[in-house]
Parts: structure tokens; sequence; C-alpha cells
């Protein structure tokens, strides 16, 4: 599978059924060569279509399950952009 058919998909949370959209970018390990997060805009709540400017990092071990139109994620609390964090998680 191409990274470009994962932006395809829309993301839902398991843990409370919640659409959170469609993948804009990934975090990867160039050194290990593996996808780290998955990253997805985080929208104004106002109207849901303008985007606030911040993003939502998922980390890769939480998705549960890639299917056709879906990717199903176990997100209960983000990771911060990675411009904000103090040090780097250990994923």
């Amino acid at each position: 599978m191409k990274l470009s058919d994962f932006q395809t998909k829309d993301v839902v949370n398991i843990i409370d059924g919640s659409r959170l959209g469609q993948i804009m970018d990934f975090e990867i390990d160039l050194q290990q060569g593996k996808i780290r997060a998955i990253i997805l805009p985080k929208y104004a709540k106002r109207f849901g279509i303008f985007g606030s400017g911040e993003e939502v990092l998922i980390a890769w071990q939480n998705i549960v399950k890639v299917g056709k139109d879906v990717i199903l994620v176990r997100l209960e609390q983000p990771i911060p952009p990675y411009d904000q964090r103090n040090e780097y998680p250990a994923i």
C-alpha cells in the first residue's frame, strides 16, 4: 500500500466513534525507515470546515485496523505537534 492510499481514507476513533478527518501527513523515523505517527488537521469546532492550523498526531501503534474506506484508531489523548514538544516521545 502506498502512503497516498492512506490519505484518501477517513480516520475514525473507536473510543467514541468520532470521525477525525483524513491523514494530511506522516511523521517518519528516517533512521529506522518506519512511520511513527499519522498527522491529521485539527479543525475549529465552530464551523468544522475551517482549519485552526493545529495538528493532531496519532502514534502508529494506536492504529487498530486499516480497512478499504476507513482507518480505525484508538485515540484517548493525542500526541502534541512536533514543534510543541519538549522532547521526542518514546513511541
